[in-house]
């Protein structure tokens, strides 16, 4: 992993992103500070798992069902990525 500051990266972004693939991830910093990460998805589900990871509503889904399963209750796999899927396409059909 290697960290980069921001103005340096934004001047030579095709050699980070060669970098990224085939060194790792890169940190990317302003003033001192990690403000965002560069990394190369391995495949389309690294890729779908990596923004699902930073969406708020798959995260408050996330919540729910640790919230039921706490609570004895629960989904079962299938209705989980139901669920998933169902709000992908809410997300994707919004303006």
């Amino acid at each position: 992993m290697r960290i980069a500051p921001l103005a340096e990266v934004k001047a030579r972004l095709s050699a980070y992103v060669a970098e990224c693939q085939s060194g790792g991830p890169i940190v990317i910093t302003r003033n001192g500070k990690a403000v965002a990460v560069l990394v190369a998805p391995v495949d389309d589900e690294d890729l779908e798992r990596l923004v699902l990871a930073r969406s708020p509503r798959f995260q408050a889904l996330l919540e729910e069902s640790r919230r039921s399963i706490a609570a004895g209750e629960g989904l079962t796999e299938e209705e989980f990525w139901q669920a998933v899927s169902e709000r992908r396409q809410e997300e994707s059909s919004s303006p």
